[in-house]
């Protein structure tokens, strides 16, 4: 179950992240109340979860997922540019974050 919240978490860091960027610099209203429902919640169930998980793999997996699904969410409806270095570098942090999980103590 701490695994699902840090998965959800990273799922809102995404959101967060993604409604900074719509918020011009928190000059608009909806994506700026959007971003603090999304941080709160993000680092809600991240700070839950650590109850539970060291907090080195779980970081990792919650900036991951944040890092990476900022990262595809722009390339795919914001129109940043899209490259093979990018794609190769998103798929990099999916393995360490990854590589870094299964290293890591069972729980």
């Amino acid at each position: 179950m701490a695994w699902l919240l840090v998965i959800v978490a990273g799922m809102l860091e995404t959101g967060f992240a993604v409604c900074l960027k719509l918020s011009h610099g928190f000059s608009r209203l909806w994506p700026t109340v959007a971003f603090c429902v999304f941080a709160l919640g993000s680092f809600g169930l991240l700070t839950l979860s650590l109850k539970k998980l060291d907090v080195g793999p779980a970081y990792a997996v919650w900036t991951g997922i944040g890092a990476a699904g900022t990262a595809i969410y722009g390339m795919v409806f914001l129109g940043d540019v899209v490259s093979t270095l990018k794609i190769v570098s998103i798929s990099l942090v999916i393995a360490g974050v990854v590589g870094l999980q299964l290293s890591g103590s069972a729980h």
